[in-house]
């Protein structure tokens, strides 16, 4: 315990301290010139002196040089000479008969004994008599009393708590600042982001800020590192990687991992590495993690499990689902699942959702469901959109909707785009739209595709296009056709082909026709072949209607059997009309019929 009292704080005050840049050796001659002079006073019967020697001497270490002439000022009535006793006789070991001491001098009102006294009690258990002392500590202005006070009121979750560790900080103490800061993050996590709506900052995340700012200044090393938390969530990253720093360079090992992201993300990996490698060797998981990611995505496999392993050891489930994922890219599906279950079994919803996934491939639809269950129900959006899958699969469509509707919920764009059919389905159009304008907009090319179809239907029937038509402004179904079309959605490739043909513009309608076509869309290879007979261009339509009918599309074998037909090449015509008759449909098959009869009239004639 810290030598305390009212002549004490003559020297922590720097009163026989020499101004900074003199020389060591004139620090000590001064001291020692101070000690005699308060030695010789001590002697000649002055009560204060004995005091003040019995504090120099506990100071410097020498008890039993301090005890005679703390006791002897004792005896006299001096409240610092009992204090600082009671410190002597707690750092021997005699807790009891210190406390007698810590009494005598805060009946006296020595506000640095009310502290020691409270802290005595509280030690023991007795929480009223350390409440007691420690408040009449802190009413007299004592920090370290303040503070004490507010850690106990804290402990029994008394609302005075605060107002006593703010107290405390506001006269300096740090780790006052740091808790004071702790508890306004939890109010401002609590009051649930109330200003992010606006752009205005709440209150309790403001001053918890300024209270983590004072604390760092002092050189607490957790709050600077939650201090670049806050810039680094809030883009200032310099001033964010300086407090890392400083933390960092305290010894603090998060915030040595959080400053090897901060330069990963900068791009600079190799002085990532060293704050990693720091940080892990301090027994960081997250540290350990990065390290392994790392020379997974180097190829250094080993050297990536042998981190992953560190980071299991640190405690980091993180570890053991990464172990797996390496395993499951190396082939390894033993260990791979191993890993996974070990992950899981610790709470891990990813390594629960991936040992679901590798049950599923092996064909074990009955150990995979439970996983997938667990994962979902802890919140992994993933295992949500894959139990949906396997109800579907099951013909379960309204369990399968039940799950889809969560992870679309939670931003699933493939579930999102699932909801959005089911919707079409059940005849909810306005749902369908708002769920297909969600996956479209989240990247999804078939929920654009069928975004666009469901709002094309809405409008006013068109004629069939013709070359040369007027161009006019494009519609929100025809930009929605393009975004997929530009994603290489096939369907959606022939539909702007066709809008663009409907424009007059041929270059564009055969741009899109052939992307489609060369991508495999036999559609896209049939509207190709009829822009190109339209130009003028029969021979190479007949490759691109060979493409279709070959995939299967029934008008474009009728057009091959005419094109035949015309040049005279009966058979042929008549080989590919029996073709369109067997794909239709019904109209086609009907046409290709009559066609191939009078193909085979004509050619037994």
């Amino acid at each position: 315990m810290d030598v305390m009292g009212d002549k004490a704080t003559l020297f922590e005050t720097g009163r026989f301290v020499q101004p900074s840049g003199q020389e060591e050796t004139r620090d000590e001659t001064g001291e020692a010139a101070e000690e005699a002079r308060q030695r010789l006073a001590a002697e000649a019967g002055d009560v204060e002196a004995m005091s003040v020697l019995g504090a120099m001497l506990l100071r410097r270490g020498d008890l039993d040089g301090a005890e005679p002439h703390l006791r002897a000022a004792t005896a006299e009535g001096d409240r610092a000479a009992a204090n600082n006793l009671g410190v002597l006789l707690h750092q021997r070991g005699y807790a009891d008969e210190a406390a007698g001491w810590w009494r005598i001098a805060a009946v006296a009102g020595s506000a640095a004994a009310a502290h020691a006294l409270g802290r005595h009690h509280r030690e023991r258990g007795d929480e009223p008599a350390a409440e007691y002392w420690l408040r009449q500590s802190a009413e007299q202005g004592h920090v370290l009393g303040a503070y004490a006070l507010a850690d106990l009121l804290e402990h029994r979750a008394d609302a005075d708590a605060e107002q006593w560790m703010r107290v405390a900080a506001e006269r300096g103490h740090r780790e006052a600042a740091y808790r004071l800061a702790r508890t306004l993050d939890r109010r401002a996590a609590q009051e649930g982001g109330a200003g992010s709506d606006n752009g205005v900052e709440p209150p309790a995340e403001a001053e918890a800020e300024q209270w983590y700012r004072q604390a760092a200044a002092r050189g607490h090393r957790r709050a600077a590192l939650h201090l670049g938390a806050i810039l680094e969530k809030r883009g200032e990253l310099k001033e964010a990687g300086r407090w890392y720093l400083t933390s960092a360079k305290d010894g603090e090992a998060r915030a040595a991992c959080a400053l090897g992201f901060l330069l990963r993300d900068a791009g600079d990996e190799e002085s990532a590495a060293v704050w990693w490698l720091r940080a892990a060797q301090e027994g960081d998981g997250n540290a350990a993690n990065a390290l392994g990611a790392l020379h997974a995505e180097r190829g250094q496999t080993q050297t990536a499990e042998r981190w992953y392993r560190a980071a299991m050891d640190a405690g980091d489930v993180n570890g053991a689902y990464n172990l797996g994922l390496l395993c499951a890219e190396q082939g390894r599906t033993t260990q791979a699942e191993q890993w996974y279950r070990r992950a899981a079994y610790a709470g891990h919803r990813e390594a629960a959702n991936a040992l679901a996934i590798l049950l599923l491939q092996g064909g074990d639809q009955t150990g995979a469901e439970p996983w997938f269950s667990k994962a979902a129900e802890a919140g992994s959006v993933d295992a949500a959109f894959n139990l949906g899958i396997l109800y579907a699969g099951r013909g379960e469509d309204a369990a399968a909707l039940r799950w889809y509707e969560r992870a679309a919920a939670a931003g699933h764009i493939e579930a999102a785009l699932q909801v959005g059919i089911a919707r079409l389905r059940e005849g909810d159009e306005l749902d369908a739209e708002r769920h297909l304008r969600r996956a479209a907009g989240g990247g999804s090319a078939e929920a654009a595709y069928r975004l666009a179809a469901l709002l094309d239907a809405r409008r006013p029937p068109a004629p069939q296009h013709e070359l040369g038509e007027s161009v006019h402004e494009k519609s929100e179904c025809e930009e929605w056709y393009e975004r997929a079309a530009h994603q290489g959605h096939r369907r959606a490739q022939v539909r702007v082909g066709m809008l663009a043909a409907a424009r007059g513009d041929v270059v564009e309608a055969a741009r899109w026709y052939r992307e489609a076509a060369e991508a495999g869309s036999r559609n896209g290879a049939f509207n190709l072949g009829l822009l190109l007979a339209r130009e003028g261009s029969e021979p190479e339509a007949a490759v691109w209607w060979t493409r279709a009918a070959d995939a299967g599309h029934g008008r474009a074998a009728l057009r091959l059997a005419l094109v035949y037909a015309r040049r005279g090449e009966l058979a042929e015509g008549q080989r590919w009309a029996d073709r369109a008759v067997h794909l239709g449909p019904a109209e086609v098959s009907e046409r290709a019929a009559r066609l191939r009869d009078a193909l085979r009239e004509e050619l037994s004639a």
